[in-house]
């Protein structure tokens, strides 16, 4: 009788702590720990009855039940050690830390004017959002035309945002102007529903990139085998002169600016459905229900020149030549990089008065000048 009430006590008690780690586990998201928190106790628990009855008081015994329950923390240790192999390798979107660009703070990384800017904005400022890669070139316009003071990133008249949400504020008339690429089409069929059209002023040209592991073979990849690659009828390096492994093509979530850009690339030409872990977060910016772009040998994925280049600056990636193109600011400025995209200064019927003053002086040759010093291609030669 005691050794049961011994055994249903230890029993009782291994399941209550299992449980309540089990729940800890979830919660934190660590979903992959679950099948080794449960094995752990169970083989515990086993080896408590199996010593309680004496059931391995021989070499023999003990061997093979150590040898079973190795087996089981073995399988029960594989989704871990997959999982941490995973997050050994290092993502190519890392997070941006944006505070580095607020405006008037002390040592920022916002590129300064030379002079004064011949625009300079007192009262009823704007309110501004857009893209992450937006926001080093906005706070510089910032810089030069509003008054000093405390624009913080998520909470003033400056803020920054990936770029559907930067359009939902501009739609909600929380914000007079937003900097980002051009819409996609449920961003315009939202503006729309809500009575609105967007007015919007190319003030910049940039890149639309395609980049691989550093390591990758592949230098350069026709617009063609883009296509098919995103088509899914490309489906291995060796198809493009590369290593006979498969492609790992990310995608971005929708309504994003690059996938927005993709979509348009693509034309009529469906893009294959992604898997879950190969559509990464937005720009920079962190989406727990999918995978951040890990940068795996086989992998490919597309953005901005300048957010890859300038923002991030990972060593670890190479970007692509296209048509045997590389995307370099001459190359943007000349036209002969097909992958072209201009990106806007956006409004939405706002009533301030200044939103228009300060998109003026962007194409004005002092802002296009800004443009041209932060790192981007200017609309036009100026």
């Amino acid at each position: 009788m005691l050794k049961f009430i011994q055994i249903v006590s230890v029993l009782i008690g291994l399941s209550v702590v299992t449980l309540m780690v089990a729940l800890i586990i979830t919660l934190n998201g660590s979903i992959h720990l679950i099948q080794l928190v449960w094995t752990v106790p169970v083989c515990l628990f086993v080896l408590f009855i199996c010593s309680v009855f004496k059931w391995t008081n021989t070499k023999r015994r003990r061997g093979w039940l150590f040898g079973v329950m190795g087996i089981a923390l073995l399988i029960a240790s594989i989704k871990p050690i997959q999982h941490y192999y995973k997050m050994s390798i290092p993502t190519v979107d890392a997070e941006i830390d944006v505070s580095a660009y607020q405006p008037f703070t002390l040592g920022n990384k916002v590129i300064k004017p030379d002079t004064k800017a011949s625009l300079q904005l007192t009262e009823s400022l704007p309110r501004l959002d857009g893209a992450t890669a937006m926001y080093p070139l906005y706070a510089a316009f910032v810089e030069a035309t509003y008054p000093k003071g405390d624009y913080q990133p998520d909470t003033s008249r400056v803020q920054v945002s990936r770029t559907p949400e930067a359009y939902q504020n501009l739609i909600a008339g929380d914000v007079d102007l937003i900097f980002a690429a051009a819409p996609s089409t449920s961003q315009e069929w939202q503006a729309e529903k809500e009575g609105l059209t967007f007015d919007m002023t190319p003030i910049g040209r940039e890149a639309f990139v395609f980049f691989v592991h550093h390591k990758n073979s592949v230098d350069n990849v026709t617009l063609e085998q883009v296509k098919k690659i995103y088509a899914g009828e490309i489906t291995n390096w060796h198809e493009v002169g590369g290593e006979n492994e498969p492609i790992r093509a990310f995608q971005r979530p929708a309504d994003s600016g690059s996938q927005t850009t993709l979509e348009k690339l693509m034309g009529n030409t469906p893009i294959m459905a992604a898997p879950s872990e190969d559509i990464v977060s937005g720009m920079g910016g962190i989406i727990r229900e999918v995978s951040q772009y890990r940068n795996y040998k086989n992998a490919m994925g597309f953005t901005f020149r300048y957010y890859s280049t300038e923002m991030v600056g990972n060593q670890k990636i190479k970007l692509l030549s296209i048509d045997g193109v590389a995307p370099t600011k001459e190359t943007i400025q000349n036209d002969t990089y097909p992958l072209v995209a201009e990106f806007y200064a956006i409004t939405a019927g706002t009533e301030n008065q200044n939103t228009q003053k300060l998109i003026e002086w962007i194409l004005s040759e002092e802002g296009q000048a800004m443009v041209e010093r932060v790192g981007y291609v200017p609309v036009e030669n100026y």
